[in-house]
């Protein structure tokens, strides 16, 4: 693979990352979508993308994925939709991507991996950056939205755990995307009272689901074989940038010193682990 192609396959796939933060904030936000129906939607639209990938593939290697990856993946859609009923695009990104790269570190150390000098010193700074924003005040973001957004991220982080050598990701991916459609339909049908449904947020949804979670981890697949995992770790914390970028020039969100002030110390902080490793 070339640099120019591994740079454009690195870049779009990272704008996908950031845009599901953004589709999600803007359909719940702007739409009549619910949060479970944006979630349905999203998990059944991402499974249907990744089938038809899969299948336009046969060479792929072998990668079929699990329940038990399938419930870790639904936990951080669902937590992920209810947590941006009140979460900016960036805080909710910031929060997001934080907790899956703590969650990783944390399961390193418990599996014997061991921190030491600036490793240390990355961790400590994250974690104050992660309190100095959960701190109350004006600009704190809502308790309830911050924890779900970190239950996301300790699922997610467990997801890509469990993924380790699990087979081909885009295959393995495809299954457990589509064993999450019976829990989508079984959240929608427990939460049907309050289902509210629109042109927009399905629009939004769809996308979130084809475009940026389907073709995105497509993507990143494509160009993660090519990228040494502490680069690839490393590329991963521009997220929240963008995200929270995004929300502002798109979606109008203020901007606020202690969001700044705690992304420099979170994504800082990780990224002294990932860099000393």
């Amino acid at each position: 693979m070339t640099r120019r192609k591994l740079a454009l396959l690195t870049g779009l796939a990272l704008l996908a990352f950031a845009g599901n933060s953004l589709l999600c904030r803007a359909a719940l936000r702007e739409s009549q979508i619910d949060a479970a129906s944006f979630t349905a939607m999203r998990l059944c639209s991402g499974a249907l993308v990744l089938y038809l990938l899969v299948r336009a593939r046969p060479g792929l290697p072998a990668g079929q994925g699990s329940w038990a990856s399938a419930l870790a993946l639904f936990a951080y859609a669902a937590a992920f939709s209810f947590a941006y009923l009140s979460l900016p695009a960036g805080t909710g990104a910031l929060l997001l991507f934080g907790a899956v790269q703590a969650s990783m570190i944390a399961w390193g150390y418990i599996k014997g991996e061991r921190l030491r000098g600036l490793q240390l010193a990355g961790l400590t700074l994250a974690i104050g950056g992660l309190v100095g924003l959960l701190l109350p005040g004006l600009s704190a973001p809502p308790l309830v939205g911050s924890l779900l957004m970190i239950g996301a991220g300790v699922a997610w982080g467990a997801y890509s755990l469990r993924g380790k050598g699990a087979g081909d990701p885009t295959r393995v991916t495809a299954g457990n995307f589509l064993r999450t459609v019976p829990m989508a339909l079984l959240l929608s049908a427990l939460t049907l009272s309050q289902a509210r449904v629109d042109a927009a947020g399905t629009a939004y949804a769809v996308a979130s689901g084809a475009i940026t979670s389907g073709l995105g981890y497509a993507l990143w697949y494509g160009a993660l074989p090519a990228l040494r995992s502490s680069t690839a770790a490393t590329l991963q914390l521009s997220v929240p940038v963008i995200a929270a970028v995004g929300g502002i020039v798109l979606l109008g969100e203020p901007p606020t010193l202690r969001l700044l002030l705690a992304a420099l110390a979170i994504l800082g902080g990780i990224g002294l682990v990932i860099r000393s490793r």
